[in-house]
Protein backbone atom coordinates (compact mmCIF):
# COMPACT_ATOMS: atom_id res chain seq x y z
CA UNK A 1 0.00 0.00 0.00
CA UNK A 2 3.03 2.71 0.89
CA UNK A 3 4.50 1.78 -2.53
CA UNK A 4 2.04 2.50 -4.43
CA UNK A 5 1.03 5.60 -2.09
CA UNK A 6 4.99 6.64 -2.78
CA UNK A 7 4.70 5.87 -6.37
CA UNK A 8 1.14 8.03 -6.95
CA UNK A 9 2.83 11.22 -4.91
CA UNK A 10 6.16 10.89 -7.03
CA UNK A 11 4.58 10.58 -10.40
CA UNK A 12 2.44 13.72 -9.08
CA UNK A 13 5.52 15.65 -8.97
CA UNK A 14 6.17 14.28 -12.35
CA UNK A 15 2.93 15.76 -13.39
CA UNK A 16 2.99 19.84 -15.13
CA UNK A 17 -1.02 19.99 -13.70
CA UNK A 18 0.14 19.15 -9.94
CA UNK A 19 2.63 21.88 -10.29
CA UNK A 20 0.76 24.27 -11.47
CA UNK A 21 -2.29 23.74 -9.42
CA UNK A 22 0.67 23.87 -6.33
CA UNK A 23 1.61 27.12 -8.23
CA UNK A 24 -1.76 28.67 -8.49
CA UNK A 25 -3.06 27.67 -5.19
CA UNK A 26 0.05 29.77 -3.44
CA UNK A 27 -0.71 32.86 -5.47
CA UNK A 28 -4.50 33.03 -4.90
CA UNK A 29 -4.37 32.37 -1.37
CA UNK A 30 -1.15 34.52 -0.87
CA UNK A 31 -3.35 37.68 -2.30
CA UNK A 32 -6.22 36.93 -0.35
CA UNK A 33 -3.85 36.27 3.03
CA UNK A 34 -2.45 39.51 2.53
CA UNK A 35 -6.25 41.25 1.60
CA UNK A 36 -6.96 39.37 4.88
CA UNK A 37 -4.24 41.28 6.87
CA UNK A 38 -4.77 44.62 5.50
CA UNK A 39 -8.71 44.73 5.98
CA UNK A 40 -7.84 43.10 10.02
CA UNK A 41 -5.08 46.30 9.99
CA UNK A 42 -7.43 49.03 9.18
CA UNK A 43 -7.77 51.63 12.12
CA UNK A 44 -11.71 51.68 11.92
CA UNK A 45 -11.67 48.18 11.93
CA UNK A 46 -8.90 47.90 14.63
CA UNK A 47 -11.20 50.68 16.93
CA UNK A 48 -14.16 48.59 16.48
CA UNK A 49 -12.15 45.57 17.74
CA UNK A 50 -10.88 47.67 20.97
CA UNK A 51 -14.51 48.91 22.12
CA UNK A 52 -15.84 45.23 22.12
CA UNK A 53 -15.08 43.07 24.63
CA UNK A 54 -16.60 39.91 22.81
CA UNK A 55 -14.26 40.90 19.46
CA UNK A 56 -13.44 37.91 17.75
CA UNK A 57 -9.22 37.76 17.75
CA UNK A 58 -7.03 37.54 14.45
CA UNK A 59 -7.57 33.65 14.65
CA UNK A 60 -10.78 33.97 14.36
CA UNK A 61 -11.25 36.94 11.78
CA UNK A 62 -8.12 36.08 9.35
CA UNK A 63 -7.43 32.55 9.82
CA UNK A 64 -10.49 31.23 9.53
CA UNK A 65 -11.81 33.11 7.01
CA UNK A 66 -8.42 31.56 5.16
CA UNK A 67 -9.12 28.34 5.86
CA UNK A 68 -12.93 28.61 4.77
CA UNK A 69 -11.65 29.64 1.28
CA UNK A 70 -9.31 27.05 0.89
CA UNK A 71 -11.69 24.55 1.63
CA UNK A 72 -13.99 25.74 -1.25
CA UNK A 73 -11.55 26.64 -3.69
CA UNK A 74 -9.83 23.25 -3.22
CA UNK A 75 -13.64 22.10 -3.34
CA UNK A 76 -12.99 23.04 -7.14
CA UNK A 77 -9.38 22.23 -7.80
CA UNK A 78 -8.98 18.53 -6.50
CA UNK A 79 -11.35 17.20 -9.54
CA UNK A 80 -8.65 17.54 -12.01
CA UNK A 81 -6.35 15.42 -9.48
CA UNK A 82 -8.97 12.74 -8.45
CA UNK A 83 -9.92 12.46 -12.38
CA UNK A 84 -6.33 10.09 -12.79
CA UNK A 85 -6.17 8.32 -10.70
CA UNK A 86 -7.57 5.24 -11.78
CA UNK A 87 -8.98 6.15 -15.29
CA UNK A 88 -5.47 7.85 -16.32
CA UNK A 89 -4.51 4.25 -15.31
CA UNK A 90 -7.13 2.57 -18.18
CA UNK A 91 -6.27 5.26 -20.82
CA UNK A 92 -2.06 4.79 -20.31
CA UNK A 93 -3.10 1.12 -20.34
CA UNK A 94 -1.19 0.49 -16.81
CA UNK A 95 -4.17 -0.70 -15.46
CA UNK A 96 -4.36 -5.02 -16.51
CA UNK A 97 -0.18 -4.74 -14.76
CA UNK A 98 -1.93 -3.53 -11.45
CA UNK A 99 -4.38 -5.72 -11.79
CA UNK A 100 -1.83 -8.63 -12.17
CA UNK A 101 0.26 -7.50 -9.30
CA UNK A 102 0.60 -9.35 -6.21
CA UNK A 103 -1.50 -6.67 -4.20
CA UNK A 104 -4.98 -6.63 -3.41
CA UNK A 105 -7.48 -3.76 -4.08
CA UNK A 106 -7.58 -2.51 -0.56
CA UNK A 107 -4.15 -2.08 -0.87
CA UNK A 108 -4.49 -0.41 -4.35
CA UNK A 109 -6.73 1.58 -3.51
CA UNK A 110 -5.66 2.83 0.17
CA UNK A 111 -2.27 2.99 -1.67
CA UNK A 112 -3.89 5.80 -4.34
CA UNK A 113 -6.09 7.40 -1.65
CA UNK A 114 -3.19 8.24 0.67
CA UNK A 115 -0.35 9.36 -2.29
CA UNK A 116 -3.30 11.88 -3.08
CA UNK A 117 -3.76 12.84 0.34
CA UNK A 118 -0.06 13.33 1.02
CA UNK A 119 -0.40 15.56 -1.74
CA UNK A 120 -2.88 17.82 -0.45
CA UNK A 121 -1.48 17.88 2.99
CA UNK A 122 2.11 18.84 1.49
CA UNK A 123 -0.33 22.28 0.35
CA UNK A 124 -1.30 22.53 3.15
CA UNK A 125 1.65 22.99 4.69
CA UNK A 126 2.76 25.48 2.72
CA UNK A 127 -0.05 27.51 2.76
CA UNK A 128 -0.02 27.49 6.85
CA UNK A 129 3.02 29.32 6.28
CA UNK A 130 0.34 32.39 6.14
CA UNK A 131 -1.05 31.94 8.90
CA UNK A 132 1.79 30.90 11.50
CA UNK A 133 3.87 33.98 9.74
CA UNK A 134 1.58 35.74 12.26
CA UNK A 135 3.39 34.76 15.11
CA UNK A 136 6.21 37.75 14.50
CA UNK A 137 2.99 40.65 15.48
CA UNK A 138 0.63 38.88 17.34
CA UNK A 139 -0.97 35.76 19.14
CA UNK A 140 -2.56 32.66 17.14
CA UNK A 141 -5.54 30.95 19.43
CA UNK A 142 -3.70 27.23 18.25
CA UNK A 143 -6.63 25.30 19.18
CA UNK A 144 -9.19 27.12 16.72
CA UNK A 145 -6.06 26.77 14.02
CA UNK A 146 -6.07 23.03 14.68
CA UNK A 147 -9.71 22.54 14.83
CA UNK A 148 -10.04 24.52 11.24
CA UNK A 149 -7.00 23.11 9.72
CA UNK A 150 -8.89 19.10 11.07
CA UNK A 151 -12.02 20.48 9.09
CA UNK A 152 -10.07 20.73 6.04
CA UNK A 153 -8.37 17.77 5.92
CA UNK A 154 -11.34 16.04 6.52
CA UNK A 155 -13.54 17.95 4.02
CA UNK A 156 -10.39 16.86 1.72
CA UNK A 157 -10.24 13.36 2.82
CA UNK A 158 -13.73 13.34 1.40
CA UNK A 159 -13.71 14.82 -1.97
CA UNK A 160 -10.40 12.70 -2.30
CA UNK A 161 -12.90 9.35 -1.70
CA UNK A 162 -15.49 10.43 -3.72
CA UNK A 163 -13.18 11.40 -6.61
CA UNK A 164 -11.54 8.30 -6.46
CA UNK A 165 -14.53 6.39 -6.46
CA UNK A 166 -16.22 8.47 -9.91
CA UNK A 167 -12.48 8.00 -11.23
CA UNK A 168 -13.30 4.04 -11.10
CA UNK A 169 -16.29 4.37 -13.25
CA UNK A 170 -14.79 5.80 -16.59
CA UNK A 171 -11.96 4.85 -18.43
CA UNK A 172 -11.77 9.11 -19.55
CA UNK A 173 -10.30 11.53 -17.14
CA UNK A 174 -11.95 14.47 -18.49
CA UNK A 175 -15.64 12.43 -18.08
CA UNK A 176 -14.32 11.62 -14.27
CA UNK A 177 -13.25 15.27 -13.87
CA UNK A 178 -16.70 16.35 -14.95
CA UNK A 179 -18.69 13.98 -13.69
CA UNK A 180 -16.75 14.62 -9.93
CA UNK A 181 -17.03 18.31 -10.15
CA UNK A 182 -21.37 18.01 -10.33
CA UNK A 183 -21.01 15.79 -7.76
CA UNK A 184 -18.77 18.37 -5.42
CA UNK A 185 -21.18 21.29 -6.72
CA UNK A 186 -24.13 18.93 -5.67
CA UNK A 187 -23.26 18.29 -2.18
CA UNK A 188 -22.28 21.83 -1.53
CA UNK A 189 -25.94 22.91 -2.78
CA UNK A 190 -27.08 20.82 -0.47
CA UNK A 191 -26.63 23.20 2.32
CA UNK A 192 -28.69 25.71 0.29
CA UNK A 193 -31.52 23.62 0.83
CA UNK A 194 -31.69 24.49 4.58
CA UNK A 195 -35.15 25.61 4.72
CA UNK A 196 -36.62 22.91 2.56
CA UNK A 197 -38.01 19.47 3.93
CA UNK A 198 -41.27 20.70 5.50
CA UNK A 199 -39.06 21.40 8.72
CA UNK A 200 -37.35 18.62 8.96
CA UNK A 201 -33.73 18.60 10.93
CA UNK A 202 -30.96 16.30 11.62
CA UNK A 203 -30.78 13.57 8.98
CA UNK A 204 -33.44 14.20 7.25
CA UNK A 205 -32.88 17.58 5.90
CA UNK A 206 -31.25 18.18 2.93
CA UNK A 207 -28.60 20.77 4.39
CA UNK A 208 -27.49 17.96 6.80
CA UNK A 209 -25.89 16.22 3.73
CA UNK A 210 -24.06 19.06 2.41
CA UNK A 211 -20.26 18.43 2.79
CA UNK A 212 -19.15 21.97 3.49
CA UNK A 213 -21.72 22.53 6.42
CA UNK A 214 -20.22 19.94 9.22
CA UNK A 215 -16.41 22.15 8.71
CA UNK A 216 -17.90 25.14 9.46
CA UNK A 217 -18.15 25.03 13.42
CA UNK A 218 -14.30 23.19 13.27
CA UNK A 219 -13.44 26.45 12.23
CA UNK A 220 -14.82 28.39 14.79
CA UNK A 221 -13.15 25.75 17.07
CA UNK A 222 -16.38 24.03 18.10
CA UNK A 223 -15.21 20.69 18.00
CA UNK A 224 -17.94 17.79 17.59
CA UNK A 225 -18.02 14.43 17.60
CA UNK A 226 -21.13 13.66 14.76
CA UNK A 227 -19.30 16.73 12.14
CA UNK A 228 -16.14 14.10 12.67
CA UNK A 229 -18.17 11.34 12.14
CA UNK A 230 -20.12 12.17 9.30
CA UNK A 231 -16.70 13.24 7.49
CA UNK A 232 -14.93 9.34 7.97
CA UNK A 233 -18.04 7.92 7.14
CA UNK A 234 -18.56 9.32 3.94
CA UNK A 235 -14.70 8.74 3.57
CA UNK A 236 -14.90 5.13 4.46
CA UNK A 237 -17.97 4.36 2.68
CA UNK A 238 -16.87 5.40 -0.95
CA UNK A 239 -13.61 3.48 -0.16
CA UNK A 240 -15.70 0.13 0.16
CA UNK A 241 -17.77 1.01 -2.85
CA UNK A 242 -14.21 1.72 -5.24
CA UNK A 243 -12.26 -1.55 -3.60
CA UNK A 244 -16.23 -3.64 -4.35
CA UNK A 245 -16.40 -1.87 -7.90
CA UNK A 246 -12.93 -2.67 -9.00
CA UNK A 247 -12.71 -6.34 -7.32
CA UNK A 248 -15.79 -6.63 -9.62
CA UNK A 249 -13.41 -5.56 -12.85
CA UNK A 250 -10.65 -8.19 -11.29
CA UNK A 251 -12.58 -10.62 -10.98
CA UNK A 252 -14.15 -10.64 -14.88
Amino acid sequence: MWTIATRELRSLFLSPLAWSILGAVQVIFGWFFAILVYWFLRPEIQTSLANDPNAPGLTALVVSSLLDWIGIVLLLVSPLLTMRLISEERRNRTWPLLLSAPVSMTSIVLGKFFGLMGFFLIMLGMLMLMPLSLLFGGTLDFGQLASGLLGVILLLGTLTALGLYISTLTTHPTIAAITTFGAFLLLWMLDWGENVGDGQTGILSLAFWSITKHYQPLLKGLFSTADVAYYLLLIVLFLILSIRRLDAERLQ
